[in-house]
C-alpha cells in the first residue's frame, strides 16, 4: 500500500451511477521503437487524483495504492436501499461513511462480495485513514487471500485511530491471513495449519461476543466461519447449538441477514429446519440475488421445486437488473451463473421447458470475456447454459429444436474435445429418434473415426513410452561397473523388474486416454442402440443403451418389459426357466424397480410421467391413475405441449380427463410475502442502452455515437498519447480494421487527449494515415458515463465497447490494462451479433 485513497473523489457521489470493472492479463506487444521515443513522462493524476510517490512511476489506468486496487469496483458505490438490518459501528462521525460501512457488511453476509469491496472503498474514499474499511475490502475477498493480505495489512497500519471493537476485527482476521500465507507443500501439514487457523479465528470471533454482546454481527460472522469451517476439517459438533446463536440474532433483528446463514447450516443436515429462514432470506436483504436464491437451497432439498425455481427466478431478476443498470458484465458476479444453472434444472423438474430452454439460451447468449465466461471454465454461463440447454432438449425430446440449435450460435462444434463428442451424441440421438438413419449414421461415423483417431494415439504413446523406458535401461546397464548383473543383463532381454519398468511405463501413457475414449463409446453406444431399436432389435438395444449410461432408466425399464413380455409369449411351461439364463428381471422386478426410482424422484414430473407410461403399458392401469394424480397436484406449470406430456392426453382422456388437464399452482402457506416477480427486474438479462456523446477529432469535426445509428461499431477508450500500452493497443487494433469493415463493424477511439494531444497520437503512427477517427474527451465526461473511470482516485481507464446498430452495449471490457485482443472482439460480435463469418475472414482459423 503507497498511500490511502484519496477524499477527493468522496465529493462526486451524487448520483445512482454504473459500476463494473473487469481485469485482462497484459499481452506482451512490440510496436516501433519510434513510436516509444515520443511517449513522454505520464502527467499529472486527473480531477484531484492522488500522485505517486517522488521517482515513482505508475502505468496509466493502474492505482496509486498499489496491485490490490488495480483489480475490483474502481467505481464509485451508492447507497442501496435492502442490503440487511445491519448496524455495525465504527469510529467515525461521517454519517455517510457509517452507512456505507452498514451495506458493505450486509452485503458480506449475502456473499455480493464485488459490491462489498465497492462499499468500503467508498467508505475509505470519505475517510482515507478509517482501518476498518481495509478490514472490509479483506473480508470481501475470501477467494483471492493475496488480495486479502494486502488489504488487511493497511488495516493494520492504520488500527491506531480505531475502536478496540474494531482493533480486534482487525487482529482477528490479520492472524487468519497471515497464518495462510506460507506455501505448504505436504498435504497433511497443510491441513492442520488450516484447522489450527480456523479455530483460532472461531475463538477470536467468541471474544468480541464476550467482550462485546451486543455486537449482532459478530455473531452472524461466527456462525458463517463455522460453517465454513465444517468442510475444511473443523466439524461442527452440535447444529442445534450453533442454530441457537441465529436465533439471538433473529431474536432482537428479525429480518437480519443471518437468515443465510441458517439455511447453510441445516441445507445437508436438516432442511425443514430452516423453511422460516428460506421464506425470509430474499426479502431480508432484496437488492442482494444471492439472498434470494438461498431459499431455493432449502425447497429443493425438500423437493418442493416449484417453489425453489420461484426464489431462484427473483435472484436472477435481481442480479440482470442490478448488471444491467450498473454495466456490469454477468459472469463478474461470482454466483450468478450457478443461480441460473440451478434454476434451470428446477424449472426441468416442474416441466416448464419452454422456460428452461429460454433461459440457457440466454445463458449462451450473454457476453464472454477471456477471464471470467469462456467454454472451458466450469463455472462460467456458456458452459452451464450448453450443458443445461443439451439436458432440456434430450430429457424432453425436443429433437427437431435440438438439430435446429446445432446449426447456430447456441450449440454450434467446438475445439474442446469433451464439448464436442457430448454433442455429436446428442446430436447423433436426434437424427435417429427423429427416423433420420442418413445424418445420424454420419454423426455416428464421425465418433467412430474420432474413437479410432484417439485409440492409434494411445498406442503411439504407449510406444513412444515404453521405448524411452528401455532406452533408460540400455543407458543405465551402459553406465554400470561394478555390481552383480540382473538377469537378461550384458546383451540378453530385460529382466523381471526391468520387463516390470517397461510395463508400468505404458501403464502410465495408457491412462490419461481413458477418460478421452470413455465418452466416446458411450456416445457410439448410445447411438448404435437407437439404431437398433429402429430395426426392432430391443435386446441390442438394450445392451448398447446400458452401456452408454446416463439415460433415462424408466425408458429403458419400458425396453426390458417389452422384451420381457415377448419372451413371456414366446416361451411355454418349463421353457419359462431358460428365462432365468438372460439379464432380464421379472415383470414384478421391473415395475418394483420403477416405484422406488419414482420415490427417489419426489417432485419430478419427468419421471412421473415415464412412470405412469410405464404401469399403462403394463396394464396396471388403476395405479397409473393413482399416480396421474398426483402428476396433476404438480401440473400447474408444466408445458402440456411437450412430446412427453402429449403422449399422456390419451391415458388423461380415458381417465376422465379432457382438454387441459392441469391443476392450478397454489402457492403454499409458508413461504412468506412474495412481491411480483416482474418488480424485481427481468427474467433474461439484456443489453444496456449505451449514453450518447458528442466530440470533435484533431481537426475539429464532431463525431457522435448518434452519426453511427444503424451502424455497429467497436469503440476504444485509451488514456491519451503518453499511454505506452494504450499505443500497443490501437497498434493491435488499427491493421484489424479492414477485418472489423468485413464484419459491418466500424471503430472509433475516444482518448483523454485535447485536440492537441490527438494530432501527438496521429504524428507517432509510422503507416501512414491512422485508418480509424481519434477524438478528444479530455474532460473525461464520456469516460465517466461508460464507468471507463476509477471514481475513487480521479483516474480514467482502459475500456473496449461494443455497440449494435440500435445503440445497444452487448460486450465491454474495463481495465487498468488495455485489452489486446482484437480477434477476439471481432469473434464476440459475430456471435452476439448472430453473424456470419466474412468469406473475406475465412482463411482466419483463430476467429
Amino acid at each position: 500500500m503507497k498511500a490511502p485513497l484519496s477524499v477527493s473523489a468522496a465529493q462526486t457521489l451524487e448520483t445512482n451511477p454504473l459500476t463494473g470493472s473487469i481485469i485482462m492479463l497484459r499481452f506482451l506487444i512490440v510496436i516501433p521503437a519510434m513510436f516509444l521515443l515520443l511517449v513522454p513522462p505520464r502527467a499529472a493524476a486527473q480531477e484531484g487524483g492522488d500522485e505517486p510517490a517522488a521517482g515513482d512511476k505508475v502505468p496509466e489506468g493502474h492505482s496509486y495504492h498499489g496491485e490490490a486496487f488495480n483489480q475490483g469496483p474502481r467505481q464509485r458505490a451508492y447507497l442501496m436501499k435492502g442490503t440487511g438490518k445491519v448496524n455495525f459501528p465504527v469510529a467515525t462521525e461521517n454519517t455517510k461513511a457509517q452507512a456505507f460501512i452498514n451495506q458493505g457488511v450486509g452485503q458480506l453476509h449475502g456473499f455480493w462480495y464485488f459490491e462489498a469491496e465497492r462499499s468500503f472503498r467508498q467508505v475509505a474514499a470519505f475517510e482515507p485513514k478509517l482501518a476498518i474499511s481495509y478490514w472490509g475490502m479483506a473480508m470481501a475477498n475470501p477467494n483471492n487471500e493475496k488480495r486479502a493480505r494486502d488489504f488487511i495489512a493497511e488495516a493494520a497500519r492504520l488500527k491506531d485511530g480505531a475502536g478496540e471493537r474494531e482493533r480486534m476485527y482487525i487482529a482477528a482476521l490479520k492472524k487468519f491471513l497471515d497464518a495462510g500465507a506460507k506455501e505448504i507443500k505436504d498435504s497433511d501439514k497443510r491441513g492442520e495449519r488450516e484447522k489450527k487457523r480456523r479455530r483460532d479465528y472461531l475463538k477470536a470471533l467468541d471474544r468480541i461476543i464476550q467482550k462485546y454482546p451486543e455486537d449482532l454481527e459478530a455473531r452472524a460472522f461466527l456462525v458463517c466461519h463455522m460453517w465454513q469451517s465444517s468442510w475444511r476439517g473443523v466439524p461442527i459438533t452440535s447444529h442445534v447449538a450453533v442454530d441457537g446463536l441465529v436465533d439471538q440474532i433473529l431474536r432482537q433483528e428479525p429480518m437480519h441477514p443471518a437468515h443465510h446463514y441458517r439455511i447453510h447450516l441445516w441445507d445437508n443436515e436438516k432442511p425443514e429446519r430452516a423453511i422460516a429462514s428460506a421464506a425470509r432470506s430474499g426479502q431480508a436483504s432484496p437488492s442482494i440475488a444471492h439472498m434470494w436464491h438461498m431459499g431455493g437451497h432449502i425447497f429443493s432439498k425438500l423437493k418442493r421445486y416449484n417453489d425453489a425455481a420461484w426464489q431462484q427466478e427473483a435472484s436472477a431478476r435481481v442480479d440482470h437488473a442490478q448488471m444491467m443498470r450498473d454495466l456490469v458484465l454477468p459472469d463478474q458476479i461470482h454466483n450468478f451463473a450457478h443461480n441460473n444453472e440451478w434454476l434451470i434444472r428446477n424449472l426441468v423438474n416442474v416441466g416448464r421447458v419452454s422456460e428452461a430452454a429460454g433461459l440457457a439460451r440466454n445463458m449462451i447468449e450473454l457476453p464472454r470475456h477471456p477471464k471470467y465466461n469462456t467454454l472451458g471454465k466450469g463455472s462460467s454461463s456458456v458452459k452451464y447454459g450448453r450443458r443445461r440447454l443439451f439436458e432440456v432438449l434430450y430429457k424432453y425430446e425436443l429433437w427437431d429444436q435440438l438439430i435446429e440449435l446445432s446449426r447456430t450460435r447456441y450449440l454450434p462444434p467446438t475445439g474442446i474435445e469433451e464439448e464436442q463428442v457430448k454433442r455429436l451424441r446428442h446430436l447423433g440421438t436426434a437424427y435417429i429418434c427423429r427416423q433420420d438413419t442418413e445424418n445420424g449414421i454420419s454423426v455416428l461415423i464421425s465418433l467412430r473415426d474420432r474413437l479410432d483417431d484417439i485409440e492409434a494415439e494411445r498406442e503411439r504413446a504407449v510406444q513412444r513410452a515404453e521405448d524411452t523406458e528401455k532406452e533408460k535401461i540400455e543407458r543405465e546397464r551402459a553406465g554400470k561397473k561394478d555390481g552383480k548383473a540382473e538377469e537378461g543383463e550384458g546383451g540378453g532381454g530385460p529382466g523381471a523388474e526391468e520387463k516390470k519398468r517397461i510395463e508400468e511405463a505404458g501403464k502410465k501413457a495408457r491412462n490419461p486416454f481413458r477418460s478421452r475414449l470413455g465418452p466416446l463409446k458411450k456416445a457410439t453406444a448410445e447411438i448404435e442402440g437407437h439404431l437398433a431399436v429402429l430395426e426392432g432389435d430391443l435386446s441390442t438395444a438394450l445392451g448398447k443403451f446400458r452401456e452408454a449410461g446416463g439415460m433415462n432408466e424408466l425408458y429403458l425399464a419400458g425396453i426390458e418389459l417389452q422384451l420381457v413380455d415377448r419372451r413371456e409369449a414366446e416361451l411355454a411351461g418349463d421353457e419359462k426357466e431358460e428365462r432365468k439364463k438372460d439379464k432380464l428381471r421379472s415383470r414384478e422386478k421391473i415395475l418394483e424397480w420403477a416405484q422406488g426410482h419414482v420415490a427417489r424422484r419426489k417432485g419430478e414430473v419427468l419421471a412421473l410421467a415415464g412412470y405412469i407410461e410405464l404401469l399403462w403399458s403394463a396394464g396396471e392401469k388403476e395405479k397409473a391413475a393413482v399416480e396421474f394424480k398426483v402428476l396433476r397436484s404438480l401440473s400447474g406449470k408444466l408445458d402440456l405441449e411437450t412430446p412427453v406430456f402429449k403422449r399422456l392426453h390419451p391415458i388423461a382422456s380415458e381417465l376422465g380427463y379432457e382438454g387441459d388437464w392441469r391443476q392450478k399452482y397454489e402457492v403454499p402457506a409458508d413461504v412468506g410475502a412474495r412481491p411480483d416477480l416482474g418488480t424485481l427486474g427481468p427474467f433474461r438479462w439484456q443489453a444496456p442502452v449505451a449514453p450518447p456523446w458528442k466530440l470533435k477529432d484533431s481537426k475539429g469535426a464532431e463525431l457522435s455515437l448518434a452519426s453511427y445509428r444503424g451502424r455497429p461499431i467497436c469503440v476504444i477508450f485509451y488514456l491519451g498519447y503518453g499511454c505506452i500500452h494504450c499505443a500497443e493497443q490501437l497498434h493491435e487494433f488499427a491493421p484489424r480494421l479492414k477485418d472489423f469493415q468485413a464484419a459491418g463493424l466500424d471503430v472509433v477511439a475516444i482518448s483523454t487527449d485535447d485536440q492537441e494531444g490527438l494530432e501527438k497520437s496521429l504524428e507517432a503512427y509510422e503507416k501512414g494515415a491512422f485508418p480509424f477517427p481519434l477524438v478528444a474527451n479530455s474532460s473525461l465526461d464520456v469516460f465517466k458515463a461508460y464507468r471507463a473511470y476509477d471514481d475513487f482516485e480521479g483516474l480514467a481507464l482502459h475500456g473496449t465497447y461494443l455497440i449494435d446498430g440500435k445503440g445497444a452495449i452487448l460486450w465491454h471490457d474495463i481495465s487498468y490494462e488495455p485489452f489486446m485482443d482484437p480477434g477476439f472482439v471481432l469473434s464476440e460480435w459475430l456471435r452476439l451479433s448472430g453473424s456470419r463469418l466474412p468469406p473475406s475472414l475465412e482463411w482466419r482459423k483463430k476467429l
